[in-house]
């Protein structure tokens, strides 16, 4: 790490920062698919496109509503990692004349549970529904079927999971690119770096001059400038204290 901040330029101006799903893997979460690309005999596009919800939005909902169950269950919380992003954020922000932009490909809350705001969701939140009619947004503990009865158009049927499904854009696309434009400093945590457009964020931002790190628990064969290898729970609260430092912030 200490030869990854020999190699950084102050005054930084920008951060932005992308999570994946090995950040909350570590937090106990499932991921409900198995080696096989199954979910209870059902492939994956059953439950997780357009088309599958046409087909059979009860099975969609059903889905949905465990993840919902599993992620509001006793002991899932935010880790290390989740927190240690919190506290730089909150400090950077507070502290310094620069931005700081954290981007997540995890449906989850716990960045929000451990105290991150601002978080862009780009696909989609867990917790929340949308209506298809209006393009509403509500907030969603309780489950879903077809039979629930949307809040703003009184309908049925016309509710389904804030989510963004195989087949649709990614939310918050103009923030992400207006901020990886301007970074000085791209991060991704605990992401595979396969799913596009997320996989193509550290190009973005290394081609407008920012030095890309990869925390992750084994290094992708992207050409991030420094790549750290371990557990984000671990590595993360070590950098961000480190690059609090480096940047004079009081922690």
């Amino acid at each position: 790490m200490q030869e990854f901040l020999s190699r950084l330029q102050r005054p930084l101006q920008s951060i932005v920062v992308l999570t994946g799903a090995g950040v909350s893997a570590e937090s106990g979460i499932p991921t409900f698919r198995a080696s096989d690309g199954l979910w209870e005999n059902h492939s994956i596009e059953d439950v997780a496109t357009p088309g599958g919800f046409k087909q059979d939005p009860n099975l969609v909902h059903e889905f949905y509503n465990q993840r919902r169950e599993a992620l509001l269950s006793h002991g899932i919380g935010p880790n290390q990692a989740h927190s240690a992003l919190a506290r730089f954020q909150s400090i950077f922000e507070d502290q310094y004349p620069g931005n700081f932009t954290l981007v997540t490909q995890n449906v989850d809350n716990l960045h929000e549970r451990a105290g991150s705001l601002n978080v862009l969701h780009m696909h989609g939140e867990l917790l929340k529904s949308r209506c298809y009619q209006t393009g509403s947004i509500f907030n969603q503990q309780k489950p879903l079927n077809v039979d629930s009865v949307c809040r703003c158009c009184r309908s049925l049927g016309n509710l389904r999971p804030h989510i963004v499904w195989f087949g649709e854009l990614p939310l918050e696309i103009p923030k992400i690119e207006n901020s990886l434009t301007t970074c000085d400093l791209f991060i991704a945590i605990g992401t595979s770096g396969l799913v596009y457009p997320a996989a193509g964020f550290y190009e973005q931002a290394k081609k407008c001059g920012a030095h890309t790190v990869e925390i992750n628990l084994a290094t992708t064969t992207s050409n991030f400038d420094t790549q750290l290898s371990g557990y984000a729970s671990d590595l993360v609260p070590r950098f961000f204290s480190q690059l609090a430092s480096f940047l004079g912030l009081a922690t």
